[in-house]
């Protein structure tokens, strides 16, 4: 919910499986929130970053490292890692 100078005011805003799309509720304590730090040339730490949310469903599959190495190759992290039947 948004105030009137259009300030987020809510105390709690669910995040989303960046995987599944899947919404991570409140009660799922396995999922986990990970942060890529963006690096240059030189290999220095830029000050970005891309986060991933992966769900509790995810990581209890054990398709969490795959779904890392889909998301990091598909944001130019990694080159030629995943490649899963399409």
């Amino acid at each position: 919910m948004e105030n009137e100078r259009g300030d987020l005011v809510d105390l709690y805003v669910p995040r989303k499986c960046s995987a599944t799309n899947r919404i991570i509720t409140a009660k799922d304590h396995a999922a986990v929130q990970i942060s890529v730090g963006r690096v240059d040339e030189n290999g220095r730490y830029t000050g970005e970053n891309q986060v991933y949310a992966l769900s509790g469903f995810v990581r209890a599959m054990g398709e969490s490292d795959d779904c890392v190495n889909r998301l990091a190759q598909k944001d130019g992290f990694l080159k030629g890692v995943w490649s899963a039947s399409r």
